[in-house]
């Protein structure tokens, strides 16, 4: 949708970002699917009001699990799996519920549930989706795999000499896979 360089991730650049994609036609999306930084939240808030605002399961998840005690989840690993793999958003709550029962007595668990209770509701914005399209909006991951390209031609670069030759090769690298993703197209269409 669209390309800025910018040299911090902020609620000002976001918004900036944002207010660029708005002058170029865009309007309030039904949904905006991002991990779970501040100033984005905010900036989304404000530039696209009714909009709701998704948070990454993908990332989500790695947080949960960022919290786990090293050995010994297994169990936990996989009622965690079974939340975001339900099919009704009444079965995710249900499931949810379960693992919070279950593990509410052990204090090794204590951080990574709180982590659960804070931002579930946030990830599981998807679920009003039609089924065919929640796996394209529960999460980043495509996003992130292009952002990945991109860090890893930038590396080559290391220093640019200013903004601009840093948009132009993030804008050629975006287009070059714009053009794959065009041409995979056409050949499923064929």
């Amino acid at each position: 949708l669209g390309l800025m360089v910018d040299h911090v991730e902020s609620f000002d650049s976001w918004s900036r970002f944002l207010q660029q994609l708005k002058e170029r036609g865009l309007q309030s999306p039904k949904l905006i699917t991002s991990d779970a930084h501040a100033g984005l939240q905010k900036a989304i808030q404000r530039e696209f009001i009714g909009t709701t605002w998704q948070r990454c399961y993908a990332h989500f998840k790695r947080n949960i699990m960022d919290k786990l005690p090293k050995k010994g989840n297994d169990e936990f690993k996989s009622m965690a799996k079974r939340i975001f793999n339900a099919v009704k958003v009444e079965d995710m709550r249900s499931f949810k519920e379960e693992l919070l029962q279950q593990f509410e007595e052990e204090p090794k668990y204590k951080a990574a549930l709180a982590v659960l209770e804070d931002g579930f509701e946030d990830t599981m914005q998807y679920m009003n989706e039609p089924v065919s399209m929640r796996r394209y909006v529960r999460s980043t991951n495509y996003l992130e795999r292009l952002n990945q390209e991109v860090r890893r031609r930038e590396r080559v670069i290391r220093i640019f000499p200013n903004t601009q030759s840093a948009f132009r090769l993030i804008g050629g690298i975006l287009m070059h896979f714009q053009d794959k993703v065009l041409a995979h197209k056409e050949s499923l269409i064929k």
